[in-house]
């Protein structure tokens, strides 16, 4: 499968920018794992962890991240965070 395009971004700078194999979001309502070809989708952020697989079965990377939102579209996964830790 394909990487997913992701980007995590806060008022003062671009953090991240990568193709990676997967990110799990903290989503409001729950966390959900997007992927390439997910399906577009948007929702407000939990003050939570944000999970980074580089590559299929590789230990996560996490993120803390405080406010913000979530974008899933076809060009990929944006997190615009109020700010991160990590």
């Amino acid at each position: 499968m394909a990487d997913l395009h992701f980007e995590l971004v806060t008022p003062e700078k671009l953090v991240r920018s990568e193709d990676v194999h997967m990110v799990v979001v903290p989503g409001v309502e729950g966390d959900f794992g997007v992927m390439a070809g997910h399906a577009p989708v948007m929702t407000t952020l939990k003050d939570a962890e944000v999970r980074i697989y580089r590559t299929a079965g590789a230990a996560p990377e996490s993120i803390r991240v405080t406010g913000g939102f979530a974008e899933v579209s076809d060009a990929g996964l944006a997190i615009l965070a109020e700010s991160v830790e990590g």
